[in-house]
């Protein structure tokens, strides 16, 4: 079997950009990842996955890659005849896409595959409702009923009930139920959220590719809007336009290349996908499992990571997954972010994109703009967000929803060797 390296990355600015379309934000990542990568053309490109989710809702409901880089191909931009495999899998699309390409190339099928993700969810004339209904394409809408009691059944038993609003999506008021759980079994305080939310603005800050670029200190997130109790409005991810991308290649193939490229190369030393099932909420989630899969993949533990970008489509969410991708006992997420661990100059530095809360989420991009960060940290191209030092890195891209966890996950561990 091969070794994957990640070649070039790429992503677009996120954030609100209705003139936009699909295709014009495909070509924009692609032929950005063709620069990173220090390729005049996409000539050896032998197979390409592309990302999106919610392309259907405006009419593409089948071969959307085709469609994107239709235009790339009449232009002789991307190569004829090349396959291109379309992944739908929610939030967690651009991960799986990643994780395909990488198969390609390690099962030596390929030796070079683009992975590309895009989305659009702010259109001319299209309400905010509108965006936040196609947010239910990520659950069992058969079973929606059956899906919501189990998380009014789990706020009452912590003292609360559970709301769901038309103003925002049903994952952030799932989240809200979830946080509360984590407070009373463990002690979770609304601080910690907060300073988990105030640490990735400060790093969305300093990221030119963030659609929020701001720094929120921690009282101006308390004081801040509730949108669903205990979660205020700058804990949560908004809606969001943008496209990233990453070239994966074999090493002969990098082999043969100039060697100012071969000295930016990133390994993928590891990707592994995990599927949720109806777990009981104080079992270890798929993220666990998943994880605990790519470290042994790996040679690694949770403690060799030296910077890490995790699912925040809430900030809650990082206290959640800190604990889940072992960096910290169960329970003690909240207590980890408090103590520093995740911030600049803590033992794991978290989120140093903005995460999802200051980039936005267009959800069948996520996960590659996740690997853009991470390959620009372990290459110390980050800037004023650099992680010193950083060798390994973990990517964590997770969406949908079965019962009181996520569909699918994806955890992918990055070396820059």
């Amino acid at each position: 079997m091969s070794r994957v390296f990640v070649l070039g990355v790429a992503c677009t600015p996120f954030g609100r950009r209705p003139q936009a379309s699909f295709q014009e934000l495909t070509r924009e990542a692609y032929l950005a990842v063709l620069s990173d990568a220090g390729l005049a053309d996409g000539a050896a490109i032998e197979s390409a996955w592309f990302g999106n989710s919610g392309m259907g809702a405006w009419g593409q409901t089948s071969i959307r890659g085709q469609v994107c880089f239709a235009p790339l191909v009449r232009e002789g931009r991307f190569p004829e005849r090349v396959p291109v495999i379309n992944v739908e899998n929610a939030c967690a699309s651009a991960g799986t896409a990643l994780h395909a390409a990488g198969k390609d190339v390690r099962s030596g099928d390929a030796d070079l595959v683009l992975a590309l993700g895009v989305e659009k969810l702010h259109l001319p004339g299209v309400e905010k409702r509108v965006v936040l209904a196609g947010f239910t394409a990520g659950i069992d809408n058969g079973q929606a009923a059956a899906w919501r009691a189990e998380y009014e059944r789990l706020a009452r038993s912590c003292g609360s009930e559970c709301s769901w609003g038309a103003d925002r999506s049903g994952f952030v008021d799932a989240s809200a139920v979830r946080a509360r759980w984590h407070m009373q079994r463990h002690g979770t305080t609304l601080r910690q959220i907060a300073l988990a939310c105030s640490k990735s603005h400060w790093y969305g800050a300093r990221n030119p590719r963030a659609a929020y670029r701001f720094e929120v200190p921690l009282e101006a997130v308390l004081r801040d809007r509730v949108v669903s109790d205990p979660l205020r409005r700058a804990m949560c991810a908004a809606p969001g336009d943008g496209a990233a991308a990453a070239l994966l290649c074999s090493g002969p193939f990098l082999a043969g290349l100039p060697g100012a490229v071969r000295d930016r190369a990133v390994e993928l030393r590891a990707s592994v996908l995990a599927g949720g099932k109806c777990r009981a909420v104080d079992e270890p989630s798929l993220t666990r499992v998943a994880a605990e899969k790519a470290y042994a993949r790996a040679g690694v533990t949770a403690t060799d990571v030296d910077v890490a970008e995790v699912m925040d489509a809430t900030s809650f969410g990082e206290i959640e997954e800190v604990e889940m991708l072992g960096f910290c006992p169960p329970g003690a997420g909240g207590r980890f972010v408090e103590s520093g661990e995740t911030s600049p100059g803590g033992r794991v530095p978290v989120n140093t994109s903005g995460g999802l809360v200051s980039k936005s989420h267009p959800v069948g991009a996520t996960g590659l703009a996740m690997t853009y960060e991470l390959v620009l940290q372990l290459r110390g191209e980050a800037g004023e967000r650099q992680v010193r030092g950083a060798e390994i890195a973990l990517q964590h891209n997770a969406g949908g929803a079965i019962g009181l966890e996520d569909a699918v996950c994806s955890v992918a561990v990055l070396h820059r060797a």
